[in-house]
């Protein structure tokens, strides 16, 4: 949206739900400008789809895997996270491949991952967000209801406790899940969320004791591949990544959204077992694969959104936001200035 409410005072507090690249890049503005600012993450740690798996010897992106840079603001982000080495130049060998062969792929475009792995940028940014006085986070903390009094808003997590008053209340949760929050206290925002469809995305990784064998005519050491599968759509090696090179083989296989969604409800040892056999598929060396130490799977019920959006977050004048990459294009970037953007525009600052 272009027009601004009036300007966040440097006192004023915000609540922010969803500690994701989105949140965290809208905490980062709205902190910077003096304003409190605090977050809640359901999970453990921040990073939403930029989290990964550890395992004993192995660490796992199962979300984005890289990312790519097409807008100026995004880049200057992009060039203080590699100052701060949380992420790398990766992949620079990719290819894509079929049960009928594999083919050396490169769109010149430059991309990037976490390093050592992909959490470790969101946990770059939420450290530097919770170094500054003003801003605090919470993971661990589901948020089920906001309530509402003239004090202003309130926050009630999942055991009742209750945080606030704040006078700003972002989301950057999934469109589904901010509609529940939302849809007793703003009819149009909640109107939006029901339009927002999402895309549903299962994604698979595996453990070897070794090293997949040689594919002729492709180099050792390539990193990622795009299938044509209609099961699978991307192949990631986790140990060709910046910082990851002592781990053992290991690869996260990305499942094609129809297929995802049309298995959504499938247990996850059945769908990692056939994506590990659709890997397999278009392996000519399958035969010779080593020994697997360990698979599983991780549904992203709302992976990316079905359409693209003419708003890059939204706003009302009753102190409720939505931002995240469902307001965009679903792409790392995407999520970043959805947030960064909707900081500038809560603080005043011109928005293009």
């Amino acid at each position: 949206m272009t027009k601004l409410l009036p300007p966040l005072a440097a006192h004023h507090s915000v609540a922010i739900i969803g500690a994701g690249i989105a949140g965290l890049a809208c905490g980062q503005v709205l902190a910077s400008s003096g304003a409190s600012v605090t977050l809640f993450d359901k999970a453990r740690g921040p990073g939403g789809r930029l989290s990964s798996k550890r395992r004993p010897g192995a660490a796992l992106d199962l979300g984005a895997q890289a990312f790519s840079v097409r807008d100026a603001d995004f880049q200057h982000a992009v060039d203080e996270w590699l100052a701060a080495d949380c992420i790398a130049a990766w992949p620079t060998r990719t290819y894509q491949a079929s049960s009928r062969g594999w083919q050396a792929h490169d769109d010149g475009q430059k991309r990037y991952t976490g390093a050592p792995r992909m959490s470790a940028l969101t946990r770059h940014m939420a450290n530097s967000l919770t170094a500054m006085p003003n801003a605090e986070l919470h993971t661990g903390t589901p948020i089920v209801a906001l309530e509402h009094s003239p004090a202003g808003w309130r926050l009630v997590d999942a055991d009742g406790t209750h945080y606030g008053p704040y006078g700003q209340i972002v989301i950057s949760a999934p469109p589904p899940q901010a509609h529940a929050l939302i849809q007793p206290w703003d009819d149009a925002l909640a109107a939006v969320c029901v339009t927002r469809e999402q895309r549903a995305c299962w994604a698979g990784w595996a453990i070897f004791d070794g090293p997949l064998p040689l594919i002729p005519g492709v180099t050792p050491s390539w990193q990622m591949a795009r299938l044509d599968h209609p099961m699978l759509n991307i192949v990631s090696r986790n140990q060709t990544k910046p910082g990851r090179e002592t781990q053992p083989e290991s690869v996260s296989l990305l499942a094609q959204l129809d297929w995802s969604e049309a298995q959504l409800e499938q247990p996850a040892e059945w769908v990692a077992e056939q994506l590990l056999t659709a890997f397999k598929r278009t392996s000519p060396t399958a035969a010779t694969f080593p020994k697997l130490i360990e698979t599983g799977a991780h549904r992203w019920r709302y992976a990316q959104p079905a359409t693209p959006c003419k708003y890059d977050y939204l706003y009302s004048a009753n102190g409720l936001a939505l931002c995240g990459d469902s307001f965009r294009g679903g792409r790392v970037e995407d999520a970043w200035l959805s947030g960064h953007r909707l900081g500038e525009a809560l603080i005043g600052r011109s928005v293009r």
